[in-house]
């Protein structure tokens, strides 16, 4: 379905005002989609110790 100009808009308009809120988004959509499909077990034990070291921080 595609979209209509007002619907462009209105994406771009939300856009510009949450840059934070959308880059968290695509910033945790980038990562899942690595860990889903592209990791090495390498990666996976790197990224398992990054979650946890962030885990800690994150819990002080």
């Amino acid at each position: 379905m595609a979209m209509t100009e007002a619907q462009h808009r209105a994406i771009n308009k939300y856009r510009r005002k949450n840059k934070a809120r959308t880059q968290y988004i695509n910033r945790k959509s980038v990562a899942k989609n690595f860990i889903l499909k592209d990791a090495t077990e390498d990666d996976l034990t790197m990224l398992l110790d990054c979650i946890r070291q962030r885990q800690h921080e994150l819990s002080n």
